[in-house]
């Protein structure tokens, strides 16, 4: 894979991946509307501050790589615009539902757990449990066009191992963890690590439900 983007770029095509499928009925987007997409207080980490002429030249960037497209639409007179990334006519880049909500949350939220990543993905996708997350995971580290993630070094005192996706380059050694194991018996093996699991996705879905509910009751 060739394609490296920067943490704008990054942020801009995630954003546009993202109200192409929650909000189809105002997709293609504005500039103004993918300005305040980009720089949404919630489902982003990190939060951002930039204004139109930043994002504009973000954009401009994108449209000379091919990843965005610009409509002008008949009868329009502001102009809007569409991601090229994937799942377009225009390249041959391809995902699954389950892998491009995956990819679109890492590119809005950064690195997450599997347990994160199903919570975060609800609005876009649609996983049973974790182990179908972990097998996307696998599938996306695994293609033969990728890799397009990888997995980290399992943080002291935390029950999961976070996952990045590698469109901005490869990862540093110290955060790399795609050769990490569990040992049999362990506290991640068994039912033990189903567990440990479960309760990663409920702390994941309830710290969702909180931003949720702190948006809805904010000034």
């Amino acid at each position: 894979m060739n394609i490296e983007l920067t943490l704008h770029e990054t942020r801009v095509i995630g954003c546009l991946i993202e109200k192409e499928i929650t909000t189809p009925e105002q997709y293609p987007l504005s500039l103004n509307a993918l300005t305040n997409a980009c720089n949404q207080r919630s489902n982003r980490d990190p939060v951002l501050d930039l204004d139109e002429t930043e994002v504009q030249q973000v954009v401009d960037g994108l449209i000379r790589k091919f990843f965005v497209n610009e409509q002008g639409g008949f009868g329009s007179r502001v102009p809007k615009f569409q991601h090229r990334f994937c799942n377009t006519n225009y390249g041959t880049l391809k995902f699954t539902p389950q892998e491009l909500g995956i990819v679109c949350e890492l590119f809005l939220r950064g690195p997450q757990t599997p347990g994160e990543l199903r919570s975060h993905t609800a609005r876009l996708c649609r996983f049973g449990d974790v182990t179908e997350v972990e097998a996307v995971l696998d599938q996306l580290a695994q293609r033969e066009d990728g890799p397009y993630v990888q997995r980290l070094a399992r943080e002291p005192g935390k029950r999961e191992s976070r996952y990045a996706h590698l469109f901005s380059g490869e990862l540093p050694e110290d955060l790399a963890g795609a050769g990490e194991t569990t040992a049999p018996g362990s506290a991640g093996s068994g039912r033990l690590g189903q567990l440990e699991q479960r309760v990663a996705a409920l702390e994941a879905e309830v710290a969702a439900l909180r931003q949720l509910v702190e948006d809805l009751t904010a000034p």
